[in-house]
């Protein structure tokens, strides 16, 4: 096994969306899908970061508006033809060899085939693919046909898409697809091009191409398409090459007067294909640099390949040039419609030791959309910033109000918006942020300042128990959505969110972040916030205690449990069980010290069992319907239960490899699954806490895992850190052996 490429052999139309999915091409500002170019079973998809359009459908009887990240026009299209056979299209030719691979280090899709035509000619092709990490706007597709036992004109058509739809998620067909209007084609000298304005958003997207081959080719404008066709004087055993190289510009881009011209100059001026090809190697190389994590075994380097490449295909170097955060299935595909959830409390911390500008643009993602948090607060009746559970362009809830469930065909409303913790999210990563690299800028003490007055108003004291109190909201969990026979949708005192509450308050009061007036009540609440306990172990909210046990045995194997108990007439709601972990993430985000002394200050008595008992409760009553669970539990496990952290981690690293959850991986990547996988590695497992006086490192490797090695950026300083069972060394000094060590910076300042 090569642990730096991915490789597919043969051709199978069904197993076609996961391959596109894993084998996309991006470079943080878009990117593209591994769709052949060719075949009739594909699903092209190119989005640029950020590029969101809303739509209105009638579903269920009613009109939803929802926002997409848009499909934009498919670059990729180029067939060819021997003579007298029609176009090429894998899917239905004679192929004697067909392999893809793609290169993890270099950034670059292969695809190498053989075909064997009617008249039996034997041509063999040879495609390099890439979206360049050196000049953000421009792509290119190389190939190479050689004529093994014939010789004579090949035709090549090469083109430009239009007419494509957001269509690459079953269960949204029948939600309208159709953002791009307004196509337009034309030729400039040499090139092509082709715009398409988003119906919505207005938002313009240009792209030109020009064809590199040995003879100029005939323009073929059609309704919304643009191609060329070339015919190649094909000689026996000569090969010869076409390069088509594309320029994607959109009005959001800064330092363009407009779209179209800008695309043409940028394809004009674009190099040839080898040249391009070189640039964006030498760029990938730059970031393996700061990206690399060494690991023992093959197949574990694949998998950790695979994450940081496309973790930076999604948010790299270019991102902070954009207006974009967090989306949760990368740029891969058109899952959750490519919004921004909370995924980047997975995303965050890792990019925070190795990329840490790009971390700063992503909470600036937030900081621009805090006075449309701020005005949700206001009218819902709050103070402070409320952010949404999902967004997209501007900041406004994004949360769809009605989801289909697949397994019963019914459209059900939905209550997910009441996932306030998303802010929780926002303002832990402002914190680890100001760990790691020791600053705080004022807008970041802005954005944390206003999600923890949210918080504080959100707590209601009770004059009955004397405990403050957050209701109607929702956990990480996702499947309890209301107590059962509830009037209204909503849970009281979720523990992960009064906990992290808590938390939060406290450190604004330490950074002294509130205004005169508000520290006694923040210091009130996070005295006296109530959390419930049940059986020895906290409760998921109030109530919980009083759920029915599931029958595990009935349903063992389903991972979405609310989909398959609503299909039977049931429902989820009355049950002791999670999709993903909720209670337990308090023990991912938090030490257990710090967990402890969090419920002590709230007055519970919490012994030093309260975890480990927590934990077991937990694992036993979670179906793990995310790619995130199993993220967390190998996280609580690391410690305690090493083996079966393991086997949690294993799950997580493969979950879209293996494409885990059933079919999920083809409509885009987990991110947050990806990237909190390295996380492990690098923070977990290696015991790395960023603290207010230093770095502490204290390693505990699982036995599966041999050693470790990876720089890491801690306050402007790099290190390099390399474990295994038997030492610890930072910067080639060994650590004294067993025990964890802090090494001592300057405190971070405010």
């Amino acid at each position: 096994m090569n642990p730096w490429t991915l490789a597919y052999e043969g051709y199978d139309p069904s197993a076609e969306p996961l391959r596109e999915a894993l084998c996309t091409l991006g470079n943080g500002r878009f990117a593209t899908r591994g769709a052949t170019p060719d075949g009739l079973s594909r699903t092209p998809g190119t989005y640029r970061a950020g590029c969101y359009d809303r739509l209105a459908s009638q579903v269920a009887g009613r009109e939803v508006v929802n926002e997409d990240l848009v499909n934009l026009p498919d670059w990729l299209p180029l067939t060819f033809a021997t003579p007298g056979s029609d176009w090429f299209h894998p899917d239905g030719a004679e192929l004697l060899d067909y392999r893809q691979e793609l290169d993890l280090r270099r950034g670059v899709l292969l695809r190498e085939l053989r075909w064997r035509d009617d008249a039996g000619r034997l041509t063999r092709v040879r495609q390099r693919r890439l979206v360049s990490m050196a000049d953000p706007a421009v792509a290119a597709l190389e190939t190479t046909f050689t004529a093994e036992n014939w010789s004579g004109p090949l035709r090549v058509r090469a083109a430009l898409d239009g007419r494509v739809t957001n269509r690459g998620v079953a269960r949204y067909r029948d939600l309208r697809g159709d953002h791009l209007t307004d196509l337009a084609t034309g030729t400039e000298g040499e090139l092509t091009w082709l715009t398409a304005t988003t119906r919505s958003s207005r938002i313009t997207a240009a792209l030109a191409a020009r064809v590199d081959a040995p003879v100029a080719g005939l323009a073929e404008p059609e309704p919304g398409r643009i191609g060329t066709e070339h015919v190649l004087a094909a000689e026996q055993d000569t090969p010869v090459t076409i390069a088509k190289v594309v320029a994607l510009v959109t009005s959001r881009d800064p330092a363009v007067h407009d779209p179209l011209s800008a695309a043409l100059r940028r394809a004009g001026q674009a190099p040839p294909f080898g040249e391009l090809l070189a640039a964006h190697e030498a760029a990938w190389e730059r970031l393996w640099e700061r990206a690399r994590l060494e690991v023992g075994g093959q197949e574990l380097a694949q998998l950790v390949h695979l994450h940081v490449f496309h973790l930076l295909q999604t948010l790299s170097p270019h991102t902070p040039d954009l207006d974009a955060g967090v989306p949760a299935r990368g740029l891969h595909g058109e899952a959750y419609r490519g919004h921004v959830f909370w995924d980047e409390l997975f995303v965050l911390p890792w990019l925070n030791l190795r990329f840490p500008d790009i971390s700063l643009s992503l909470l600036r993602y937030r900081w621009r959309r805090l006075p449309e948090a701020r005005a949700a607060a206001r009218a819902a009746g709050y103070d402070g910033a409320m952010f949404p559970w999902q967004s997209g362009s501007d900041g406004s809830e994004e949360t769809q109000t009605f989801h289909l469930n697949p397994a019963s065909g019914r459209w059900l409303p939905d209550v997910s918006h009441l996932q306030r913790h998303v802010g929780l999210a926002i303002a832990y990563n402002v914190w680890q942020h100001h760990l790691a690299t020791g600053s705080m800028p004022s807008w970041c003490a802005e954005l944390l300042t206003g999600i923890a007055r949210f918080f504080a108003s959100l707590a209601v004291l009770d004059p009955a128990s004397g405990r403050y109190e957050i209701r109607g909201v929702m956990g990480p969990d996702e499947y309890h959505t209301a107590r059962p026979g509830a009037a209204s949708p909503g849970l009281d005192n979720n523990a992960y969110t009064n906990v992290m509450t808590a938390w939060l308050l406290a450190r604004a009061l330490e950074l002294g972040l509130d205004r005169p007036g508000e520290s006694a009540r923040w210091k009130d609440i996070t005295q006296r916030l109530r959390v419930d306990f049940h059986d020895g172990v906290i409760s998921q909210f109030t109530g919980y205690a009083d759920l029915a046990e599931l029958d595990w045995d009935r349903y063992r194997g389903v991972r979405r449990l609310d989909r398959a108990l609503e299909a039977d007439g049931d429902d989820v709601n009355r049950y002791k069980a999670s999709k993903q972990a909720d209670t337990l993430m308090l023990c991912y985000l938090l030490t257990s010290d710090e967990l402890l002394d969090i419920l002590r200050r709230l007055g519970y008595p919490a012994d030093a069992g309260l975890i480990p008992r927590t934990i077991s409760y937990y694992l036993d009553r979670t179906s793990h319907g995310s790619t995130l669970s199993a993220v967390v539990h190998a996280w609580v496990l690391a410690r305690a239960d090493r083996a079966r952290s393991w086997q949690f981690f294993a799950e997580a690293a493969l979950s879209d490899l293996q494409d885990v959850q059933g079919g999920t991986t083809a409509e885009g990547i987990h991110l947050g699954a990806m990237a909190g996988t390295l996380d492990m590695l690098q923070r977990c497992y290696l015991g790395l806490e960023p603290r207010p006086d230093g770095l502490r490192l204290d390693p505990c490797l699982p036995e599966r895992l041999g050693s470790l090695a990876l720089p890491i950026e801690f306050r402007g300083r790099r290190l390099l850190i390399e474990a295994d069972h038997e030492r610890t060394r930072v910067d080639g000094i060994t650590l004294p052996r067993g025990t964890g060590a802090t090494i001592p910076f300057p405190p971070a300042c405010p």
